[in-house]
């Protein structure tokens, strides 16, 4: 007996003709302009809400869903296979997954190697209850495995069919170019998207990552369209973030990115959204929604009463003297946080 949690009723037809989609990246599939992130599922958001969740947001016409491995030890992807397979829905949603992180305690189990990543996509499609993967993303860059092992093992996931589509996430511009420049020499799986931090406090994709991708058709998915809250005036001090707040809850690389000096600018950015009638969440995932080169900014509810709020985003668009006033605070490149914090690669201190 299916859980009435797990349960819902509707035509995703009806609400996909008033949704307007973008193509991811250089293919014919067609996304949302907003993505769903799901690292709460499972830790803090339990089994009932994050079902809620899902079938809401296809209720809404949301039909990209991005979640990784190594999120809460896979009781992410747990939690929507489980969901997906209660409502039937699972064709009508792209479902984006990762590997990279550690997923034991083994010194193969994490990386890019083939061995990994072979061992990594079969354990993704067993929790995620499905035969295939829409999109399958490296985590991170892995300088101890050459690019070409990690593109011919993907390009064996995509033509056993357990893949659709590949891609990466919190990549420095140099290696998504090297990626595609391997995958075209030898005949391998191109990347279709890169996943990096963007929000207004930290610009710095504009300078080299948004132009290639828009040149080279790689869809953008941003992670952290918010500033982990920053934006949407949640926290007055960076010594005492709200105890539900992430920078409380998981501490570490959460709180290092909020900054007193992000605050800081999250509170003009917080009256620049009052000033026009708007709210600040709001603003800053339209911000990122309509900035050039920009796919689906991935929004990750901890609620459903979350998500219902963010819905209307999807129809609202961006004007040219807010686009003005938000370069302003943060000019365009420009960062005043650090959300690149977990990528190695970034030297630039602030």
């Amino acid at each position: 007996m299916t859980h009435p949690a797990l349960s819902s009723v509707f035509s995703v037809a009806s609400v996909a003709k008033h949704m307007t989609y973008r193509l991811l990246g250089c293919t014919g599939v067609r996304v949302a302009p907003l993505c769903i992130g799901t690292m709460n599922f499972g830790n803090p958001s339990d089994e009932g809400e994050s079902a809620r969740m899902i079938n809401r947001a296809l209720e809404a016409g949301l039909n990209f869903f991005d979640t990784a491995n190594s999120y809460n030890s896979g009781e992410s992807e747990s939690s929507i296979g489980r969901t997906f397979a209660a409502n039937g829905q699972r064709h009508n949603a792209i479902l984006a997954t990762k590997a990279h992180f550690p997923t034991g305690p083994g010194p193969n189990e994490r990386g890019n190697s083939r061995l990994h990543l072979m061992r990594a996509c079969e354990d993704s499609l067993r929790r995620l209850q499905t035969d295939y993967i829409d999109l399958y993303q490296m985590h991170r860059p892995d300088p101890n495995t050459p690019v070409e092992e990690t593109l011919s093992a993907l390009t064996d996931l995509v033509r056993q069919g357990k893949v659709r589509y590949v891609g990466c996430s919190t990549h420095p511009a140099w290696r998504v170019m090297e990626a595609l420049m391997v995958s075209e020499l030898k005949g391998y799986v191109r990347y279709i998207s890169e996943q990096p931090p963007y929000n207004l406090l930290d610009r710095r994709i504009e300078n080299e990552l948004v132009p290639l991708c828009q040149s080279h058709g790689l869809a953008i998915i941003p992670w952290s369209p918010l500033a982990q809250g920053v934006l949407a005036g949640r926290y007055a001090d960076a010594a005492s973030p709200p105890t539900d707040s992430r920078a409380a809850l998981r501490g570490g690389i959460y709180a290092e990115r909020v900054t007193q000096r992000g605050i800081e600018v999250g509170k003009r950015f917080v009256a620049l959204a009052q000033q026009h009638s708007l709210d600040p969440a709001h603003l800053a995932m339209l911000w990122a929604k309509d900035q050039p080169g920009i796919t689906a900014p991935i929004f990750g509810p901890r609620t459903l009463a979350q998500l219902e709020h963010m819905l209307p985003v999807v129809e609202m668009s961006l004007s040219d003297e807010l686009r003005a006033a938000c370069d302003e605070l943060v000019p365009p490149g420009s960062a005043v946080v650090n959300f690149h914090n977990t990528a190695g690669w970034m030297k630039m201190q602030l």
